[in-house]
């Protein structure tokens, strides 16, 4: 599971990650919960649908990337079916059924979603599953939808899926999830609230924190623009000099803004951090996502 606050980059993560695994030779299949594009063009393929879809074949050497969008409306549908009321399940979602069900029982829909993913899992459709978990305030309730239901539901088709998502999300060699954030202030508390919201509530295993968009640090300490106008040797007119100084300055203390939440998210939150770099580009490409897989594959770069 891949959760993390909206606009971190929880989908590119989930991209790389399944990109990593397929150059390590593993097959994979990445889903997402809520149907937004993105996911599939960016492993080179279609815009996702129900159905799941080859985005990138297995080769000799890489495993098949495969993805597909899981609704619950989809996953009950499939579920009446597998279960012998194939022929009362569309008419069943034609009226309205479905809306009257998740209103009277909270946490219905997730479960839905997150029982077909057990489903995947036991099946073996894929050596890693990789879900594009919803963004990070709903990533709570969605996950712990199973505990929710199993409290208030004694017995039944409900209690038993309830009990078996469960048994899914708390076993480490089963799922995990991995917590995406930015350098930033917001990104970064939400991250740690979030963390131990998972921990607490749900149960479930904490893989490593990935910070997305870090800038390289290269500049050290503040430059002195002119001094090193001088000892290069180049003529530059005091405007611009001023200029490359202003953009310097900028850059500098973006770095130090981002070393800053980088040692408080390692004294705030014990897991281990990855630190994806910041991708100079308009627009992400399947080349662009080959680096951020390379990355992916090293140890982490800060444990506590």
């Amino acid at each position: 599971m891949v959760a993390g606050k909206g606009g971190v980059g929880k989908t590119t993560l989930t991209a790389a990650l399944a990109r990593a695994a397929a150059d390590a030779g593993r097959s994979v299949l990445v889903v997402s919960v809520d149907g937004r594009p993105g996911l599939g063009e960016l492993l080179g393929g279609p815009t996702l649908d129900y159905d799941p879809v080859i985005l990138s074949p297995a080769t000799d050497v890489r495993g098949q990337i495969s993805g597909r969008v899981i609704r619950a409306e989809a996953a009950l549908l499939d579920y009446l079916d597998e279960h012998g009321m194939g022929r009362i399940a569309k008419r069943f979602l034609a009226t309205g059924a479905v809306d009257v069900l998740a209103t009277t029982t909270p946490g219905i829909r997730d479960l839905l979603v997150l029982g077909k993913v057990k489903q995947l899992e036991q099946q073996g459709v894929a050596d890693l599953i990789l879900v594009d978990a919803p963004a990070a305030g709903h990533a709570i309730t969605f996950l712990h939808s199973a505990r929710s239901l199993r409290e208030v539901v004694t017995s039944g088709r409900v209690r038993h899926q309830a009990d078996d998502v469960l048994a899914l999300l708390s076993d480490p060699a089963r799922c995990q999830v991995v917590l995406v954030t930015l350098p930033e202030e917001t990104p970064v508390n939400e991250v740690v609230e979030v963390a131990y919201e998972l921990e607490d509530r749900v149960g479930i295993k904490l893989g490593p924190v990935v910070v997305n968009g870090c800038w390289p640090d290269v500049i050290g300490d503040r430059p002195d623009v002119a001094a090193l106008v001088d000892d290069a040797g180049v003529t530059i007119d005091a405007s611009t000099v001023s200029h490359l100084a202003e953009t310097a300055d900028r850059v500098a203390a973006k770095l130090d803004q981002q070393r800053e939440q980088l040692d408080r998210l390692t004294a705030t939150l014990p897991l281990p951090q990855v630190q994806m770099p910041f991708v100079f580009t308009a627009r992400l490409t399947p080349d662009h996502l080959g680096e951020l897989a390379t990355t992916l594959r090293t140890e982490p770069v800060t444990t506590t």
